[in-house]
């Protein structure tokens, strides 16, 4: 009985060691295994009051920001807000232009300058020596049939709303074409309209005092807690979204930060961090691949440990109630070997500096 305890006890421990080896021999396994893993659904969060791309076209700005998100996941979603001020924000570059375009009209209109190539309507393909003209017969004649277009498009219900859509839908998209390059916005640079066009959800709120900011919260919070997103990139520099990039990496979620501050309490709180300089020159996408490879090595280092736990590994290998390990050396050895080995024990009951030969006179007598 004693011996079919002390195999059985060895054959456990045996098996428990084995998987211990297998567990850290299988390193490499395991980092094949996350390079195949399903990337993280990726959504961008701008705070358009906050961080608008001041010194950089807004298209393209868009565009490089999600080139680099990309780098961390699949891109789901992009989402803008910001209040109306943001929107009628004109950078100094384009005050300049329109300052430029203003002065080159009115010297055309004066005869001082005279253009080569006229100026061609791209929606029906008139031709103007004057700028002021194009804009005058743009105004006055395709402006107002895109109006009627779409007040006959909202007003209609069902099937005629559908087969007026695709009816109009060639002649609305030339006017967007032809309308970017002839018409100066009123309001703005047309950044919420280069937003969209990037593929950016845009929502404009009240002029409140943070409104921007709880709105945008409001919004990453429903995604995290609809768990819709492994990785948040937050393009902003205010302080007030710490608790949420807090919240998101309590959530084993990645955080990104996109901001010119470079030593603010974003970056430092969240994963990684990248200014726009970085963003719009293509460092921050080259740089996004090492991020993704050291977020790799850290879970799997977190998946490898192995702290000791007597009662899971009791469960786990069935030694609950079955072998008592609070047994004697001796036990296991009798177990082993059998009782013959008391022999040997007898024998060497003697004192070491006994002599055989002392030991033999001593019985004879």
């Amino acid at each position: 009985m004693l011996r079919l305890r002390s195999v059985l006890i060895l054959s456990k421990l045996n098996t428990l060691q084995s998987k211990r080896f297998e567990a850290l021999s299988s390193f490499n396994s395991f980092h094949h295994d996350s390079s195949n893993q399903s990337p993280f659904n990726v959504a961008i969060f701008w705070d358009l009051d906050n961080k608008p791309p001041n010194s950089f076209p807004p298209y393209d700005a868009a565009v490089r920001l999600k080139a680099v998100a990309s780098t961390f996941g699949v891109v789901r979603y992009m989402v803008a807000y910001a209040n109306r001020h943001a929107f009628s924000y004109v950078p100094s570059a384009v005050r300049e232009q329109r300052k430029e375009r203003k002065l080159l009209n009115h010297l055309e209109n004066r005869g001082v300058v005279a253009r080569v190539e006229p100026y061609l309507c791209r929606v029906c393909g008139r031709r103007f020596y004057n700028n002021e003209k194009l804009i005058n017969h743009f105004e006055q004649i395709h402006e107002r049939e895109q109006a009627k277009r779409l007040n006959q498009i909202e007003s209609a219900r069902g099937k005629r709303r559908v087969k007026l859509v695709g009816k109009f839908a060639m002649k609305m998209d030339k006017y967007r074409n032809a309308v970017r390059d002839v018409l100066t916005p009123k309001v703005g640079y047309g950044l919420g309209d280069e937003l969209k066009r990037a593929g950016y959800w845009v929502r404009m709120v009240s002029d409140k005092p943070q409104a921007a900011d709880t709105a945008l919260r409001n919004h990453i919070v429903d995604m995290m807690d609809k768990r819709r997103v492994g990785c948040v990139v937050l393009v902003s520099d205010d302080s007030d979204f710490v608790d949420v990039l807090r919240e998101a990496k309590l959530r084993c979620l990645k955080t990104v930060v996109v901001g010119d501050s470079n030593d603010g309490v974003l970056k430092r709180t969240a994963d990684a961090g990248f200014s726009w300089k970085e963003v719009m020159l293509g460092k921050a996408k080259k740089e996004g691949a090492s991020v993704v490879g050291r977020w790799k090595d850290r879970d799997i280092l977190k998946r490898l440990e192995w702290t000791y736990n007597p009662e899971m590994e009791k469960k786990e290998h069935g030694l609950d109630g079955e072998v008592d390990f609070e047994i004697d050396d001796r036990e296991i050895i009798e177990g082993a070997y059998g009782k013959d080995d008391n022999f040997m024990q007898e024998k060497d009951s003697c004192a070491w500096w006994e002599l055989d030969s002392d030991l033999r006179s001593s019985k004879s007598h």
